[in-house]
């Protein structure tokens, strides 16, 4: 059994990314805890608003907010029955982030699924300046869903590295899991920005990875270009890949590949979801 955190602001976003979550796990028994966080507004010296008392809150924000968790639940009930699915919700007051490391401990969260708008990062107050901080600091795997995404087989997953680090066993058999459960390929992807050959280091984390996957459809590709991001885009739209996985231990790289100018925009424009694991 899957416990699966869906963070929404009840937009078409975050409705789509609710259904590709739905859709990728078709098979798998899962538990989604959908939850909605009602943000703690602040002024522009990032002082606390004033403060409001907890009957009040309780009659407003969180009351209005449960109401929608429960239309959101009878709209999924119209969707076709999937026994092996289950949906809890929350709702909850506060900051986004702290709520949804708490979450990840108190319901053993395996991922969180986030739906991501455009260019410009998460939509919504709740969720769009913290995209950041809870891919980056959320120990937990993330999926982020392009608003536009659309769930149909996944048959070829990308993992862009600059081989540079070694991963973790736990990282790669999360990764091996999805290929497993999809029966997918797995595209390894080196970015050289100065045709420069692999180190010594390099070539022996990227044989490392190869062995790894021996027992699954691996291949390995060098792409010469100016900047990551761009390079990636086009190689996964080349590709035609379904997934891209990054991995959170190399924060510096994951962070040139999806964060321009700062870690709260998104700047990475494509279709195609992205998972993001975490070494914890």
């Amino acid at each position: 059994m899957k416990n699966i955190l869906i963070p929404t602001d009840f937009s078409d976003n975050a409705w789509n990314a609710l259904l590709y979550a739905i859709s990728f796990f078709k098979k798998t028994h899962c538990t989604f805890h959908i939850l909605n966080v009602n943000a703690i507004n602040t002024n522009v010296s990032g002082e606390t608003a004033m403060y409001i008392a907890p009957e009040l809150l309780e009659e407003t924000l969180l009351a209005e907010s449960r109401e929608k968790l429960k239309a959101l639940i009878k709209k999924i009930e119209q969707l076709p029955l999937n026994v092996k699915h289950e949906f809890n919700t929350l709702s909850l007051y506060g900051f986004l982030t702290d709520h949804i490391k708490m979450q990840v401990k108190e319901k053993n969260i395996d991922l969180i699924v986030m739906g991501t708008k455009g260019a410009t990062g998460l939509k919504s107050v709740s969720i769009g300046s913290n995209t950041g901080d809870v891919i980056t600091k959320v120990p937990c795997t993330v999926m982020a869903v392009p608003e536009h995404a659309t769930y149909h087989s996944v048959k070829e997953i990308g993992l862009p590295s600059d081989f540079q680090v070694k991963y973790h066993y736990k990282i790669l058999s999360i990764l091996k899991d999805i290929i497993s459960l999809k029966n997918a390929a797995i595209r390894l992807l080196y970015v050289s920005l100065r045709n420069e050959k692999l180190s010594p280091i390099q070539e022996s984390n990227k044989a490392f990875l190869i062995d790894y996957f021996k027992d699954n459809e691996c291949s390995f590709h060098l792409v010469t270009g100016k900047k990551i991001d761009e390079s990636i885009q086009c190689f996964t739209e080349s590709r035609n890949l379904d997934l891209l996985v990054m991995v959170a231990k190399n924060l510096n790289f994951l962070e040139r590949i999806l964060f321009r100018p700062t870690v709260e925009k998104i700047s990475y424009h494509t279709k195609v979801p992205f998972l993001v694991i975490h070494e914890t």
